[in-house]
């Protein structure tokens, strides 16, 4: 798995990066490439569309992707954490006979409807409302800094049902639209199902123009009195929360696996660079200021790499895994921007010109101390998690 990655970043990916960086368009054909492989249901079961794979060779597939390019691997990352396993692990049978097999064989692109403008951090500040009225739910409210917001069309989006029971009234939806980018994703034959509904109502807002990231789709989504099938209840009413809480305990390991990738790519460029590039007569990997901070990039990428994979091995197994989850994500994001910044400063004044990947690579690393909970957020965690084991 790692080698057919690894010459699919090399020979598709790293050829197209830079472009799809600059122009901000969602990259269909290499994502109709990746879709052919299969690398869009990597652990989910053959019976459901997918790979049949593990979750070790899923975050090994975003790590790989990630040395080359975060766009391409949060594509990954986003659509199977995030917009396909909810509905794997919390769906009824009937829910993940209907949209697994699309998301899984990556006939269209899936995401989660989670934060807000004023529930970020405070995921639990849920503001968009569910209305139950006959069979039906109506929807109201935004969602921001939602991943493939325009160009995906199965959204699991979480709600308050009952906002009197706080955290325990917010409950989650299967909510369904065509694809905003319908013309260019059918051009490559991807991205695309008519049998789903249109939900009237449900539409994506402008596509935000980001520091980094920039070929991935990121947008908001509007909710204006959308009807939701009663069946589209993901999971029993007010166990929304519960539920995304260990989604994003997943979704914090892949972003681990995507910032280690972009840490060790960015590390594998420097260590060539300071081999062939010359000053004083000699290239600059004999100097020891530089042989230093190589060093440091270099343990710290091995420290990272058990973090990520000793999380990603508790999850495989079903063992506890919020802290390891969160230790991994908070340090091996953090790890990104270091090794990026250093990165640039092998490189010199290169380092800071478009090219060579590692100033891309620098404006991708910081997102990954934000999204799926900020560095303050990943420490919170570990300290509840501590409290909590001293409390036992």
């Amino acid at each position: 798995m790692r080698e057919t990655i690894r010459a699919f970043a090399r020979d598709e990916v790293a050829p197209i990066a830079a472009r799809y960086d600059a122009s901000a368009e969602f990259p269909w054909e290499s994502i109709r490439k990746m879709s052919d492989l299969g690398l869009l249901g990597i652990p989910w079961s053959e019976e459901l569309g997918g790979a049949g794979l593990d979750l070790l060779s899923y975050i090994t597939v975003i790590h790989e992707l990630a040395k080359v390019d975060a766009s391409h691997a949060l594509t990954i990352s986003a659509h199977t954490t995030l917009g396909t396993s909810p509905i794997v692990h919390f769906g009824t049978p009937e829910q993940k006979r209907r949209f697994v097999p699309l998301l899984a064989s990556g006939t269209v692109l899936g995401g989660f409807g989670l934060t807000e403008e004023g529930a970020g951090s405070d995921a639990g500040g849920t503001r968009t409302s569910a209305r139950a009225s006959g069979d039906h739910f109506v929807l109201n409210g935004s969602k921001r800094f939602i991943t493939h917001g325009g160009v995906g069309e199965i959204f699991v989006v979480t709600a308050v049902t009952d906002a009197s029971r706080r955290t325990h009234g917010i409950s989650s939806f299967i909510l369904t639209k065509h694809n905003d980018d319908l013309a260019r994703a059918q051009s490559f034959g991807i991205g695309h199902d008519p049998s789903l509904p249109v939900m009237k109502g449900f539409s994506s807002g402008r596509k935000e123009d980001k520091l980094g990231w920039r070929a991935s789709d990121t947008r908001e989504l509007i909710f204006q009195d959308v009807e939701v099938p009663r069946e589209n209840m993901l999971g029993a009413e007010g166990e929304g929360f519960t539920n995304f809480m260990k989604t994003l305990d997943a979704g914090r390991i892949g972003i681990g696996a995507l910032s280690l990738g972009i840490a060790e790519g960015a590390f594998e460029l420097a260590l060539r660079y300071a081999a062939v590039r010359k000053q004083f007569g000699q290239p600059i990997a004999t100097f020891q200021g530089v042989q230093f901070q190589l060093s440091d990039m270099a343990t710290e990428i091995e420290a990272a790499k058990h973090l990520v994979f000793h999380a990603a091995w508790l999850a495989q197994h079903g063992k506890p895994v919020t802290k390891s989850a969160a230790m991994a994500k908070l340090f091996a994001s953090e790890l990104a921007m270091r090794v990026t910044i250093k990165a640039i400063q092998i490189h010199g004044g290169y380092g800071y010109t478009k090219d060579y990947p590692v100033e891309r690579m620098m404006r991708d690393a910081k997102i990954c101390e934000i999204g799926e909970g900020t560095s303050e957020i990943q420490r919170l965690v570990i300290a509840r998690s501590l409290l909590k084991e001293i409390a036992a």
